[in-house]
């Protein structure tokens, strides 16, 4: 891999910037600002910096990475799409399934590819082993949150200003926190319908949602309750899944694995608490370079992330009617 471009120029932009710098110490890195800012190429680790997409495909990129707002994912994703360059897509893919009726993929010219990267933590391949090697037997009931204090996600700016604060930019709980949509989808799949509120307290002062809960039910008769918000003071992030053998604890933040079992002594089958958490920003890129080249598959896929859209507008839906929707229902 020797160029790639980066479209955005925020956190998440920059880290796949420092991402493929570690993995790719002499690869030209072309970024290109999302808003039409000024930036310099130094500021963001960049080689350096153009004023549009259509201006940095001109240079044939091997590679490139949708790091812009998601309001502009599928309009930055479409040239670069056009132009058969390799694309992963930062999450969410869009803002509403309804967009993706203008979204074009020739699936035998085109690898395109979602960041949702939780899936590339070694704690989310055990989780999703241990669930279907029938260790935890019948599935009945889940349990998936994660909630942490919005304007302490990044205390040196203002969390107004943010992405995930304006409707305008995709921002909300919803989006923002998918990542959970992402992995019960992964981990269960076939959800057939959903009932969900959409919360706005006001304590934050944002046009967006700031709290998620929904009930979600799939084709095996499991049920999902995920529970998303920005208001927690102490962060939370667990996935618990009740099964007829035992209960399994996934703790993303201690980064743990626990089964429990009646009458046993709980067991650890996972624990790292010195985990760095970029290492699965760096995997999931080693992942989609081996997939561009040919020597692997990518776990992250773009029909998982428009089955996740699905969701999000039935999740919406639901909502707005105050009732239970058919997920087929959402074409």
């Amino acid at each position: 891999m020797r160029k790639a471009l980066v479209v955005g120029s925020g956190s998440i932009a920059q880290r796949h910037i420092r991402n493929l710098r570690t993995l790719y110490p002499d690869a030209e890195i072309i970024c290109v600002s999302s808003s039409g800012r000024h930036i310099v190429a130094a500021d963001v680790g960049a080689s350096r910096v153009l004023q549009s997409v259509d201006a940095a495909i001109v240079n044939k990129p091997d590679i490139a990475i949708v790091a812009s707002p998601a309001t502009h994912h599928l309009e930055h994703a479409q040239t670069i799409i056009k132009a058969k360059i390799p694309v992963l897509i930062e999450k969410p893919l869009c803002v509403s399934f309804s967009d993706l009726s203008r979204f074009s993929v020739d699936e035998v010219n085109n690898k395109v590819v979602v960041g949702y990267n939780l899936r590339f933590m070694p704690a989310a391949k055990i989780v999703k082993n241990l669930i279907s090697s029938d260790r935890l037997g019948r599935i009945s009931t889940v349990f998936s949150e994660v909630g942490q204090y919005l304007p302490d996600w990044r205390p040196a700016t203002d969390y107004r200003k943010g992405v995930s604060a304006q409707k305008n930019l995709g921002g909300g709980a919803l989006l923002e926190l998918s990542h959970e949509l992402d992995y019960l989808n992964w981990f269960f799949s076939n959800f057939s319908e959903v009932s969900a509120v959409l919360g706005s307290s006001g304590i934050l002062d944002i046009d967006v949602e700031d709290t998620v809960d929904a009930l979600l039910v799939n084709q095996s008769g499991t049920i999902c309750h995920l529970h998303l918000d920005f208001l927690q003071r102490t962060p939370t992030r667990f996935c618990r899944v009740v099964g007829e053998k035992g209960t399994l604890i996934w703790n993303l933040i201690k980064n743990e694995v626990v089964l429990l079992k009646l009458g046993s002594v709980d067991e650890v089958v996972f624990s790292d608490s010195g985990y760095d958490r970029n290492e699965m920003y760096i995997e999931q890129l080693r992942s989609f370079i081996a997939y561009v080249y040919g020597s692997a598959t990518f776990e992250s896929t773009l029909n998982n992330s428009i089955e996740v859209m699905r969701l999000v507008d039935a999740i919406r839906l639901s909502n707005a009617k105050r009732a239970w929707i058919k997920i087929e229902a959402i074409n």
